[in-house]
């Protein structure tokens, strides 16, 4: 990553728009959404690895999800609260590079799990005779590392095609973190095949797993309206409520930041955007997967009944 002859060594991230008055409010804000998207998370992660009856390929997924979103959340809230208490809003270009590279990683990631859950509730549901067989262990981790080569592959394609551009005076990244997008504008060579390859390559790595999702749904929504009771259908279409609030609050920000068109593109949007996908999304997923679901509840109250005997 060049600007003209030289090296670019940083870039300032202007962050959030508040005067100094509000900074304080914001840091304890952002800390106390960190500590809860920590705890809430590794609480799900702990519950489902000690508790007998949560050793499914549901719940699997969900650890896994769990921890992609504890790593998720450091790409971003650490460094945006050490930037606040320094008053130094700068991050250095290899700094950057590994930011925006963790964080195209983990996002892809989520994308992924998200559809693995939906294909486990598909064969839940509408092959029901069939899902110790469809969804073995071997099965399961397979629908978690190639998710992971996936994601590693193109974000490693697009850190290479960033790393051949020039760039301009202008080192402002109208963001609280290094994204692929707000950086693509300060540079000053063409960028047509960077533009080109989130369309194609990161356009599918989004909606191919969303499409699936939609299908999947659809699918369940026909066999649930088989079901001749109004109770049964309830009953069974609730199992998904929460993998549903989950993937309608993370696409619909996803969407928002990177597939409106470019003349809607706006940095304040953006960032509102992004702090739904990078801090609610995180955080309010323990919530949704745990307050509906009685089994989680239970490992949860033995976890913490375990804990408070020892």
């Amino acid at each position: 990553m060049h600007q003209g002859n030289q090296t670019v060594f940083e870039f300032s991230l202007l962050g959030l728009s508040a005067g100094s008055e509000q900074q304080q409010l914001i840091f304890m804000l952002l800390l106390c959404m960190y500590l809860v998207t920590m705890v809430g998370n590794l609480l799900i992660i702990l519950a489902i690895i000690n508790d007998a009856h949560l050793q499914s390929p549901m719940y699997f997924f969900l650890a896994n999800l769990s921890f992609t979103d504890i790593c998720f959340t450091n790409t971003t809230i650490p460094k945006m609260l050490v930037d606040i208490q320094s008053q130094r809003s700068t991050i250095s270009f290899s700094g950057c590079l590994a930011q925006m590279y963790f964080f195209m990683l983990l996002v892809d990631l989520d994308n992924f799990l998200l559809a693995a859950m939906a294909y486990d509730r598909y064969i839940a549901i509408c092959h029901p005779l069939h899902y110790a067989a469809l969804l073995s262990p071997k099965h399961c981790t397979l629908l978690v590392v190639t998710p992971w080569v996936i994601s590693i592959l193109v974000s490693t394609l697009h850190l290479s095609l960033l790393n051949l551009l020039t760039f301009c005076d202008k080192r402002e990244i109208p963001h609280f973190f290094c994204d692929l997008e707000p950086i693509l504008k300060l540079a000053c060579s063409d960028t047509q095949i960077n533009d080109l390859t989130i369309l194609v390559i990161g356009g599918a790595v989004i909606f191919i797993p969303f499409a699936f999702i939609i299908v999947s749904y659809a699918l369940i929504g026909c066999t649930v309206l088989r079901v001749p009771s109004a109770k049964g259908k309830w009953k069974t279409f609730s199992t998904c409520s929460s993998h549903l609030s989950a993937v309608s609050l993370f696409y619909g920000s996803i969407i928002a930041v990177y597939f409106l068109p470019s003349s809607h593109y706006s940095p304040e949007r953006d960032k509102v955007a992004a702090i739904m996908y990078t801090i609610v999304t995180p955080m309010m997923n323990p919530f949704i997967y745990s307050l509906r679901n009685k089994d989680m509840k239970g490992a949860l109250r033995k976890l913490f009944s375990r804990k408070t005997y020892f």
